[in-house]
């Protein structure tokens, strides 16, 4: 069950890669400086997770005037995920949670997706300045796409 609004955020440090190196980044680095969303996803290289972050790199933004910072996060290699995003000339930065740590954290850890492990669910978190989730929610499955307006609004509110 994905963690509820009103908790606090688990810090996490989680790589991303783009270019020669792998970078690290600390989700307290955004405390007390800007809003953070959070979007949690099965596996790159999938067409709805395509659709997804290929829509939200399209619409960056709306979540910069809003005062806020996106990040995708998945299980997959950042190695896989810089090949997706050149691929799909995805914008957003992605975040590996290769030993699924950051996605059990955060409740999201879906046990089994179709015979392949555990995986991230499709999920979305709103996370405000002070480290406090503002908006949760987990679709019901991971063919579903979280409801971007309430993310808008939730951030537009904190």
């Amino acid at each position: 069950m994905a963690l509820s609004t009103g908790s606090k955020a688990p810090d996490f440090t989680l790589k991303t890669k783009r270019g020669a190196d792998l970078k690290d980044v600390h989700l307290a680095d955004n405390f007390s400086k800007k809003k953070t969303v959070l979007l949690f996803f099965p596996l790159a290289f999938t067409g709805v997770c395509t659709k997804e972050m290929c829509e939200v790199s399209a619409g960056l933004s709306a979540y910069e005037k809003l005062d806020a910072a996106v990040y995708a996060i998945s299980v997959d290699s950042p190695f896989a995920q810089e090949a997706w995003a050149d691929k799909e000339k995805i914008t957003l930065p992605l975040l590996s949670d290769l030993n699924k740590e950051v996605s059990k954290a955060y409740g999201t850890l879906l046990p089994d997706l179709i015979g392949l492990g555990s995986v991230s669910a499709r999920a979305a978190f709103v996370i405000d300045k002070a480290g406090v989730i503002r908006h949760s929610e987990q679709t019901p499955t991971p063919l579903e796409l979280p409801n971007f307006e309430k993310i808008k609004a939730a951030l537009a509110s904190c």
